[in-house]
């Protein structure tokens, strides 16, 4: 049985693959869903879940890939880089990008 607590294993590789695949409805997405309102800051739960409501379904592979990245940030990184728009690196375009939509005000009078 693998060890789901390395950090790279093929376990984590699979969760990785799920999660990209993962399409509104499935348990996957569902996983994806509680993690981002899950947050512990209420702005960035309903800004999260609107994404994956709206945005989730029609992003590409670069894009699915910045936003997990994003879940797995802290709160502070998290909130300073998407609420503060403070540190957005240029070196990942998909994030920048990511974080551009997530802040351009597309999501912020959407049902959540």
């Amino acid at each position: 049985m693998g060890d789901r607590t390395v950090p790279g294993g093929a376990d984590a590789a699979d969760a990785l693959e799920a999660a990209l695949l993962a399409e509104p409805g499935s348990p996957e997405w569902k996983r994806l869903r509680w993690r981002a309102g899950r947050r512990g800051m209420k702005e960035l739960d309903v800004l999260f879940a609107r994404y994956l409501e709206h945005g989730w379904p029609t992003a590409d592979a670069a894009e699915r890939r910045a936003f997990l990245a994003l879940l797995e940030l802290q709160d502070p990184e998290l909130a300073r880089l998407v609420l503060a728009r403070a540190g957005v690196v240029a070196e990942d375009p998909a994030r920048a990008a990511l974080v551009e939509k997530l802040t351009d005000g597309r999501y912020a009078r959407l049902p959540a």
